[in-house]
């Protein structure tokens, strides 16, 4: 068999909408809704410069089954520049943009395979010779809901090339995501393949090397959920199989958690000093790229208190918005770290273990929030959580919202509670409260 190159990239979402950026001037926000499309153009200049073979793309090309000329239009000068490179394309829909998506009929290159609504093969070949060197099987979502496990209608292996499945899917049941096509690791390596190209999970994952199962992740992340770097894989296949990965970075902007602890910090503006020399180390690192942070602010001191009241975190957010919005404007946006949003962790000066031990109402209030910081009893009919949302899970849509929160939002709510609670219980009474005065 003879060597070859290819790409392995998946869940583009082309236009995806960003919704739910505050603040954002006109500027930054054509900058932002423009970051799928550039990643798509480095993917394109990776392909090029890397002279691949081929390239296969597992799914979720568009964002929604709506999908815009636009978007389409941006795939397409994609697709014909790779043309014109000889560089063929094998692509598969996912849950986004399935078959039966909302779209005009804009026909692609002749070097673009799209697998239809039933698992079909095809034969990859090597550019410069026209050998013969993968066989590629794939299949696209007919429509949005596909909850069968497709991987098993996929046919076995029947030649002695190369083979790859290309399946947008959820794999071993990851809880993040929603089971679509599920399957297990299982069940792909008994096909016989040698290389799984999965789409779906927008975490890069390597999940097994023998044979190859693995997610890219998405090229650009869309939401503070989606942090680090993302791209694709360039994937080397020697004459006896041998596969090598090297993942390269197609995205201009970055999403990240930043720690902002207040501990030992005697006022809120020696915090932000502290917290403006974390954000302008981000800068220095990714000086080709724009970054969003969400500030996680943890520790204990006496400042939690004045961070608690809203208005000075609220006021800081604002103007250090205003201050990276107007570098942008001076110097474009790489190098500019945007905040997100400010996620209040923190709490005040309290000796928790003290807490914990003593007989009093602030130390029962704490052992018992403690008892309910698991996700059975967050979840229970008679935990204090399930109690205090009755009242709103009385609203049919704000019931459905409820439901579909992850335990981990419904921990950082009990968290925020405890916090308040025990800082309203333990602060010093103001001279002349409680005095009949």
């Amino acid at each position: 068999m003879a060597s070859f190159r290819f790409i392995h990239a998946a869940d583009l979402h082309l236009d995806s909408p960003f919704i739910g950026l505050r603040g954002l001037d006109d500027g930054m926000r054509s900058f932002i809704q423009d970051s799928t499309f550039r990643a798509l153009e480095r993917l394109v200049r990776l392909a090029v410069s890397e002279q691949v073979d081929f390239m296969v793309i597992s799914g979720d090309i568009y964002d929604s089954s709506n999908i815009s000329l636009r978007a389409q239009l941006r795939f397409l000068d994609a697709m014909e520049s790779l043309a014109r490179e000889g560089i063929a394309v094998y692509v598969i829909h996912g849950n986004h943009d399935p078959l039966d998506s909302t779209k005009l009929a804009v026909k692609l290159p002749p070097n673009v395979h799209v697998f239809g609504a039933e698992p079909s093969r095809v034969t990859a070949v090597r550019r410069s010779d026209k050998r013969e060197v993968a066989q590629i099987t794939g299949m696209s979502y007919p429509t949005s809901k596909v909850t069968d496990n497709i991987a098993l209608t996929y046919p076995q292996v029947t030649r002695e090339l190369y083979h790859i499945g290309l399946l947008h899917a959820n794999v071993d049941g990851d809880a993040q995501h929603e089971t679509y096509a599920p399957c297990t690791r299982k069940d792909l390596s008994q096909a016989g393949y040698h290389y799984w190209a999965l789409g779906h999970i927008h975490t890069r994952r390597m999940l097994q090397e023998s044979p190859y199962i693995v997610y890219p992740g998405n090229i650009q992340g869309r939401h503070i959920k989606e942090t680090g770097p993302k791209g694709c894989y360039v994937v080397d296949v020697d004459d006896v199989y041998n596969t090598v990965l090297s993942f390269h970075e197609l995205d201009s902007m970055r999403w990240s958690l930043v720690q902002a602890p207040i501990d030992g910090c005697g006022s809120v503006d020696e915090w932000r000093q502290s917290l403006e020399r974390t954000l302008g180390e981000i800068a220095a690192e990714n000086r080709e790229k724009l970054s969003l942070v969400r500030v996680m602010i943890t520790g204990r001191s006496p400042v939690h208190r004045q961070l608690e009241s809203g208005y000075v975190l609220d006021e800081l957010l604002n103007e250090m918005r205003r201050r990276e919005a107007s570098k942008a404007k001076a110097q474009g946006y790489s190098g500019c770290v945007w905040i997100e949003g400010f996620a209040l962790q923190s709490g005040d000066a309290l000796d928790m273990d003290r807490l914990l031990a003593e007989d009093s109402f602030a130390g029962e209030l704490l052992r018992l929030a403690r008892k309910e910081q698991s996700e059975q009893r967050l979840h229970a009919e008679d935990g204090i959580v399930s109690h205090a949302l009755a009242p709103l899970k009385e609203h049919a849509e704000i019931r459905a919202l409820l439901e579909r929160m992850p335990a981990e939002e419904l921990l950082d709510w009990l968290h925020r509670a405890e916090e308040l609670t025990l800082t309203l219980l333990t602060q010093e009474p103001k001279r002349g409260e409680g005095a009949g005065i």
